[in-house]
C-alpha cells in the first residue's frame, strides 16, 4: 500500500500539466517591458520621477486607502508605519509567530519587542480569543496606556498578518485592541487583492503595509508601501522615507534622522503594468483552489486553507495542512515532491523558536506549533498550468 506522501504526489502529477512546477514565480505579460523602457529612456531611474506617484494613485484605487508611500521594500514600511504610529525603545508589539521574519525584525530596528500571540487554525492569522486571554493575563490600562504587568513595559500596538494572502478576523482582532487602547497595523504584505468585510486588506488599522517582493502576487522586484488615512502620519513618513530632506530646488538639508526607503522610479514603472493585470492574477489563483480542493477531496484528514464568509482571499500560496496526527509525514512529502520537480515549502521557522526571538515574550501558542509542523506551500504561480481532465 502506498504512504501518503507517494498518493499525494501521484494526484499532484495527474493534474499538472508539467513536469516541473515552481512555487511562485512572477508573469510578465502585459505592459511591463513597454513602461519600463520608457523609464529608462527618461533617465529617472532611482527615487524621482512619474512612475512612483503612478504607482501609488493606481494603489489608492486599487485599495480604497486615502495615502500611499511607496518604499523600497515591504519591511522598510513596516519599520516606517511602527516608527509613524509610535513605536520607542523598550515597547512591546503583539504578532503571530507565524509569519516572515521581518514582521518582528522591523519591531527590532525600533528597539522594540516582539510579543507573539497564538492563530487561529482557520486563518491562520492571530486567534482574537487567544489575544484576549493573554491581554486579561498580563494587561492592565494606565494614563500612559496598555502596560505588561509581567515586564512593566507598555503594550503599544498589534499586527495582525494576513497570512498567505487570507484575511484574519479583523473584526474581533480590532475588538480587543480597542478595549485595551492598543493600536493596529496590519500586515498585509501578502494580501493585495484581498478583502475582509468587503474592505481592502491593510486599510483598518492606523496603518496597513503591502509588499511587491519578487514572490508577491505583484512585484516590482523589490518594493512595498505604506497604506493609511491618517493625514499627518502620511506627511511624516514620505518625509521619513526620503532621508528625511527639506523639499527645496537645490538645498540638501535635512532636519531630522531619516531613512532612504523610498521606491525607485524603475520598480513602480514595473509595478504599474503589474497592477493593471491584478484582477487576471487572482481569478487564476481562485481557480488553482477550486483544482487543490478538487485534487484532495479524496483524501482524509487534509485541509487546504480557505477564505472565510467574512473574507474574499487572493489565494497567495496554496496552503495544505496536514491532520493532527499527520505531521510526521510532512517532511517525507517536502522530500518527495521537491525531487521531482514539484516545489513545495514548509511554513516560515516559527519565530519564537528563532534564535534572536526565543526569550521575547509570548503566550500560549499551543495551536501554532501544531500548526507549524503540519503546514505545506503548495505550487500557487500564475503560470501554474493544469491537465485537461475529462
Amino acid at each position: 500500500m502506498k504512504t501518503l506522501p507517494v498518493r499525494i504526489l501521484d494526484a499532484l502529477q495527474a493534474h499538472y500539466h508539467d513536469s516541473e512546477v515552481r512555487l511562485h514565480e512572477p508573469v510578465f505579460e502585459g505592459d511591463e517591458k513597454q513602461l519600463v523602457t520608457a523609464c529608462l529612456d527618461s533617465s529617472f531611474v532611482s527615487t524621482v520621477g512619474p512612475f512612483v506617484s503612478e504607482f501609488e494613485n493606481k494603489l489608492k484605487e486599487v485599495t480604497g486607502a486615502r495615502y500611499v508611500i511607496a518604499t523600497s521594500s515591504g519591511t522598510t514600511a513596516l519599520h516606517l508605519a511602527l516608527l509613524g504610529i509610535g513605536v520607542k525603545k523598550d515597547m512591546e508589539v503583539m504578532m503571530s509567530p507565524l509569519t516572515f521574519v521581518a514582521t518582528a525584525n522591523a519591531v527590532s530596528y525600533c528597539n522594540a519587542i516582539p510579543h507573539f500571540i497564538d492563530v487561529s487554525p482557520k486563518t491562520l492569522g492571530i486567534d482574537p480569543e487567544a489575544l484576549r486571554r493573554r491581554l486579561d493575563e498580563i494587561g492592565y490600562i494606565t494614563s500612559s496606556g496598555c502596560i505588561n504587568k509581567t515586564t512593566g513595559r507598555q503594550i503599544k500596538a498589534v499586527v495582525p498578518v494576513h497570512t498567505y494572502g487570507n484575511p484574519c478576523d479583523l473584526d474581533e482582532i480590532l475588538h480587543v485592541c480597542a478595549e485595551y487602547s492598543l493600536e493596529v497595523i496590519e500586515d498585509a504584505a501578502e494580501s493585495l487583492g484581498s478583502y475582509f468585510l468587503n474592505r481592502h486588506t491593510g486599510t483598518f488599522g492606523r496603518c496597513g503595509i503591502l509588499s511587491f517582493n519578487g514572490n508577491k502576487i505583484v512585484t516590482t522586484g523589490s518594493g512595498g508601501a505604506i497604506l493609511t488615512d491618517d493625514p499627518t502620519i502620511a506627511s511624516k513618513l514620505r518625509h521619513l522615507s526620503t532621508t528625511a530632506k527639506v523639499a527645496h530646488q537645490w538645498k540638501y538639508y535635512h532636519d531630522e534622522i531619516g531613512y532612504n526607503y523610498r521606491m525607485s522610479n524603475l520598480s513602480a514603472a514595473l509595478g504599474c503594468a503589474q497592477l493593471d493585470r491584478l484582477s487576471v492574477f487572482i481569478e487564476i489563483k481562485r481557480r488553482h483552489t477550486e483544482r487543490y480542493l478538487e485534487i484532495f477531496r479524496e483524501f482524509e484528514d487534509l485541509t487546504m486553507l480557505e477564505e472565510s464568509k467574512k473574507s474574499k482571499s487572493n489565494y497567495w500560496l496554496q496552503t495544505l495542512v496536514l491532520g493532527d496526527d499527520l505531521d510526521s509525514y510532512r517532511d517525507e512529502l517536502l522530500g518527495l515532491t521537491n525531487a521531482n520537480g514539484i516545489m513545495t515549502r514548509p511554513s516560515w521557522e516559527l519565530l519564537h523558536q528563532l534564535p534572536m526571538y526565543k526569550d521575547t515574550p509570548f503566550g500560549n501558542l499551543k495551536v501554532v506549533e501544531s500548526l507549524g509542523k503540519r503546514i505545506i506551500n503548495l505550487p500557487s504561480g500564475v503560470s501554474l498550468k493544469w491537465k485537461q481532465l475529462h
